[in-house]
């Protein structure tokens, strides 16, 4: 089966993870702090908290910012679910905002008419999803952020390796927060993992005693320890921070290949009427986490479900990334929907697929899956 996504490990991550294993930590022990410096020196953050997923760093984020009832968070609807979850989680609300069809990240403009409607200045903060792998319009949120003093939240998942003016430190540049993904179809892959990077050192002390339970260590007494604040057990084992250190290595390669696949993909899409492939921007540059490909089913004739069923098939898995998170019976019993504020993520969800694109999708692979394309509709 040949899947939207996944991991690559090769035998230099199996003989790092093995280290570990005969080691005397495997977890708290010296891999952490080394993995978190490589991360701050790849994407030129001061600090880096590496956590046990995605969604622990975004929860982490929201309890630093003491989101609490009556706050709003603004996020897109297209997202995925934890980027919303983490806002209820924290006892606020989410503010949903279209995205743009620019770049399928969350619209500025609409986030700025959002903004001046907020009299009493219930709404605390933006997540801002770099959606696919490419950037938002960052600078434009710095301005807003500074206009209407709201902090910036880079769900900064599916775009390691992205960069704007050739900067891949852009996120922590823009954001005052940073949240990363290292689930096993994302850019690098600790197993399950994830991270936060920022530049306040405040910030950063809070996040690692919340990360452990909330305690705090006396150095010259081993074994005194005190609790200041309620924690979670929310760190990164050393076996998983081994795989990291060694998947981020080869980042570059991997977003290179990926970059490969994309170019493949927007010649053979051409057809107008049928397709719209990812737009590109001169100034970003995606790391091609994903790629979504937006279909005219009404020209070709079928439904999204019966292609993407179609497609399985013949041995190919696709993906929608994502069913508007605004469309989800939790969120319509709790908050209701109003689709004439969401026209654009409604445009998206009715059109996308994502294609399979990662590291080791060969030519024999991508082959197959042009076929399949021509056959089922109609090339």
């Amino acid at each position: 089966m040949i899947n939207y996504g996944r991991q690559y490990i090769d035998n230099t991550d199996i003989k790092e993870v093995t280290k570990v294993l005969k080691s005397d930590y495997l977890t708290q022990g010296p891999l952490v702090k080394k993995f978190e410096k490589e991360l701050s020196k790849k994407f030129k953050s001061k600090y880096a908290s590496v956590v046990s997923n995605g969604s622990a760093a975004l929860f982490l984020i929201g309890k630093i910012l003491k989101w609490k009832k009556g706050d709003l968070v603004a996020v897109p609807p297209i997202t995925f679910i934890s980027s919303v979850n983490s806002i209820e989680h924290c006892g606020a609300s989410p503010l949903f905002v279209d995205i743009s069809l620019r770049n399928y990240c969350m619209d500025p403009i609409k986030l700025e008419e959002a903004l001046k409607k907020d009299k009493k200045k219930k709404i605390k903060a933006a997540i801002v999803t770099d959606y696919g792998g490419q950037p938002a319009e960052w600078e434009k949120f710095v301005i807003l952020r500074n206009k209407y003093n709201i902090k910036l939240i880079n769900d900064c998942c599916h775009s390691m390796g992205s960069a704007i003016k050739k900067n891949e430190g852009y996120a922590s540049k823009f954001a005052d927060f940073v949240s990363l993904s290292f689930h096993p179809v994302k850019a690098i892959t600790t197993g399950e993992g994830g991270a936060i990077l920022l530049n306040n050192k405040k910030h950063d002390n809070e996040i690692k005693l919340l990360r452990s339970h909330g305690i705090s260590r006396k150095k010259d007494i081993f074994w005194k320890y005190t609790v200041s604040s309620l924690g979670y057990n929310f760190r990164l084992p050393d076996l998983n921070c081994a795989l990291g250190i060694s998947q981020l290595k080869k980042i570059d390669k991997f977003v290179k290949k990926r970059k490969e696949v994309s170019r493949i993909y927007d010649n053979f899409f051409k057809d107008k009427e049928k397709f719209i492939i990812p737009k590109k921007n001169n100034n970003k540059t995606s790391s091609y986490h994903l790629y979504p490909l937006l279909v005219n089913f009404n020209k070709i004739k079928k439904t999204k479900d019966k292609v993407i069923k179609e497609f399985y098939r013949h041995g190919i898995k696709l993906q929608v990334h994502y069913i508007p998170v605004n469309l989800q019976p939790y969120y319509i019993k709790k908050y209701g929907i109003k689709k004439n504020n969401f026209k654009n993520s409604l445009f998206f969800f009715d059109r996308v697929i994502s294609l399979p694109i990662y590291y080791d999708l060969t030519n024999k692979d991508l082959n197959h899956v042009q076929k399949i394309c021509k056959k089922i509709f109609n090339i």
